[in-house]
């Protein structure tokens, strides 16, 4: 891939970032490390960024799994998920540097699907009223792109699957292909898959998944469709 300018990339040692490297070889990418760039340092933020001067910024890193430590350790959520990228936001502004925000479509209702990215929001958990937290800070700089995104890694890690639960996920290496090509963009923009359900999308991947009943789980019960319009990545693709 030939870049005509540098970009950051945070989180890079993540699930996602190890993709991006792995997949992309450029020097104009730039994978810092905590050492190099703290998040939740403003000082080291700057320090980093002034030196690299990059064009782009993709803001990656932050506390995702396991889901229940953003209820265990609301404090570390908070840090990580809306204060680092606070930090974020702050230096790309001072700085004049483009943020592109990966968030989740967790933070729509769930109830009903088919989510624009205009829709209203109410975040389905603690790890997604984190990422909206995220979201809030991104919003007060226009020259930003907030990618709600619907991803999971290959291969599918769970052994069961919800046949009731409807969802648009596509795999990390999939997200990847797609990343690049929206980096024109501002605003918000939905990324996923094909809607369907979850297991439905598990088992083209593996067929001794189990299938279970969201009925029967405490978290889903209440979240029957997280699916999301991709009418606008596919305009944007095409």
């Amino acid at each position: 891939m030939k870049l005509n300018y540098k970009i950051v990339i945070t989180g890079g040692s993540g699930r996602f970032g190890s993709i991006l490297q792995k997949k992309y070889k450029s020097n104009k990418l730039y994978y810092p490390n905590k050492k190099q760039l703290n998040i939740l340092s403003i000082k080291s933020t700057e320090k980093y960024l002034k030196k690299i001067r990059p064009k782009i910024l993709i803001h990656l890193a932050g506390l995702s799994r396991p889901m229940k430590i953003h209820d265990s350790n609301i404090s570390k959520s908070i840090d990580l998920n809306i204060i680092g990228t606070a930090n974020i936001v702050k230096i790309c502004s001072k700085l004049k540097i483009k943020l592109i925000y990966f968030s989740t479509n967790y933070v729509y209702p769930g109830t009903k699907g088919n989510y624009k990215e205009n829709s209203s929001l109410l975040p389905i958990n603690n790890y997604a009223w984190s990422k909206l937290g995220g979201e809030a800070a991104v919003h007060l700089y226009k020259n930003s792109l907030i990618l709600r995104v619907c991803m999971t890694e290959w291969p599918f890690v769970h052994k069961e699957a919800f046949i009731d639960v409807k969802n648009n996920f596509i795999f990390h290496e999939e997200v990847a292909k797609i990343l690049f090509k929206t980096l024109h963009c501002r605003g918000i923009l939905n990324i996923g898959g094909k809607k369907q359900s979850i297991y439905s999308f598990a088992k083209k991947y593996n067929k001794k998944i189990i299938p279970i009943s969201r009925k029967n789980n405490y978290f889903f019960k209440s979240f029957p469709d997280l699916s999301i319009d991709l009418e606008k990545m596919k305009r944007i693709l095409n």
